[in-house]
């Protein structure tokens, strides 16, 4: 086991402040090389990173495994078992973030600092994904959400019309990202970022953690619907295309309806919908400078006056004035994301893909134009997005 690298201008050891909480269940073939990359990491002091790892319902020699690989890494581990006939991925990935939090509140660390970070025991981290997110931290985030890519090795065997779709996702992803970005700035996760919300690549203060209830404990999704939280009462995330994680390609994963699933069933059906937030241009327009709006008429205070703008989305009285009630701008928005039918997303076939990104490189030159014209000139408004084109 290499030993890890440590910042070479830190001479004392730290206290600790920092824990990667990993839930692992039956990973006898994979644990070794996601230890090895855990140990390895670089620019840290000594003394300030840690390790939780929550075996859960494992048969297949990984406890031996690991028993036999802790001795030898350069920081300290925590290994708690567990058999609980009830175990999904989200009461596992939270019971090793909430074993992290315990650690770290019983060293003292202090709130500024104390972080969890969190990644599956399938991935490989790269030598810089510890510094990584606490770089972003300290530029002012509350939580970092780092985006993925397949292990190339194992994306290699995958059917080659698989990687294709993903490169167009991909793509695709990062023109409607910056259409996003935009319009609807977040100052805190500014162009460039991402939007991946996956559990391989997690970091989050400890007290904002605290604050939004931990990770939920649900079966699946609590990844997203944890960023989705923090979002929703006003934390900091940002999304940075400087944090990655190898993730495994594998057919055959240990959580229903994740990544490994995702995977088989596109190679079953090749013709399988794009995720949700993949909609066609004019569609993602329209949700956005909604959202624009709806910030604009809440920082005006005229959200909870003038319900025209519920009566645009098609939301009733009753439940606008619920929502424009709502004390966080983070939970408006997202209440009229559900709420609102002509916000429903409508997500694309993969044949579509490669109209909508010509459709997407067009648009975006005359929206970067606009939005220069705006800043030059204060008085200068976006024109609004038909409602006929929104509907397409």
């Amino acid at each position: 086991m290499p030993p890890v690298s440590l910042d070479p201008t830190s001479r004392e050891t730290a206290r600790l402040d920092t824990i990667i909480a990993i839930p692992v269940r039956n990973e006898a073939e994979r644990i070794a090389r996601c230890l090895t990359a855990i140990g390895g990491q670089a620019g840290l002091a000594p003394g300030r990173l840690g390790l939780v790892l929550f075996l859960n319902n494992c048969t297949d020699g990984t406890a031996e495994i690991v028993a036999g690989l802790v001795p030898g890494l350069p920081i300290p581990v925590r290994v708690i078992e567990r058999t609980y006939a009830g175990a999904h991925a989200g009461w596992a990935r939270r019971a090793a973030m909430d074993a992290a939090v315990a650690w770290l509140e019983g060293e003292g660390a202090s709130p500024a600092t104390a972080t969890i970070l969190t990644t599956d025991a399938d991935s490989v981290v790269p030598p810089d994904w510890v510094a990584a997110n606490l770089a972003a931290l300290a530029a002012g985030a509350d939580a970092v959400a780092g985006r993925v890519e397949l292990i190339p090795e194992e994306a290699a065997l995958l059917p080659p019309s698989l990687p294709a779709r993903g490169r167009l996702e991909d793509t695709y992803d990062a023109l409607i990202t910056e259409m996003e970005a935009r319009i609807d700035p977040d100052p805190h996760d500014p162009w460039p970022c991402h939007r991946t919300t996956i559990g391989a690549s997690l970091s989050v203060r400890l007290p904002a953690y605290r604050q939004v209830g931990g990770m939920p404990e649900i079966p699946l999704g609590e990844d997203g619907a944890f960023v989705g939280a923090l979002l929703e009462q006003g934390f900091r995330v940002r999304h940075d295309r400087a944090v990655l994680v190898l993730i495994s390609a594998r057919l055959t994963g240990r959580a229903p309806g994740g990544v490994a699933d995702t995977i088989r069933s596109r190679c079953e059906e090749p013709d399988a919908l794009c995720d949700a937030r993949m909609e066609a241009v004019p569609r993602a327009l329209h949700r956005y400078a909604w959202r624009a709006r709806l910030r604009r008429l809440h920082a005006e205070g005229r959200l909870g006056r003038d319900l025209a703008w519920a009566h645009r989305l098609g939301i009733p009285e009753a439940e606008a004035r619920r929502i424009a009630a709502l004390p966080r701008v983070g939970e408006i928005v997202a209440a009229v994301d559900r709420a609102s039918p002509r916000l429903a997303y409508r997500p694309l076939m993969p044949r579509q893909l490669p109209g909508q990104i010509r459709f997407a490189r067009l648009v975006l030159p005359v929206l970067r134009a606009a939005l220069r014209l705006r800043r030059a000139t204060p008085a200068t408004t976006l024109p609004a997005v038909p409602a006929a084109t929104a509907d397409a």
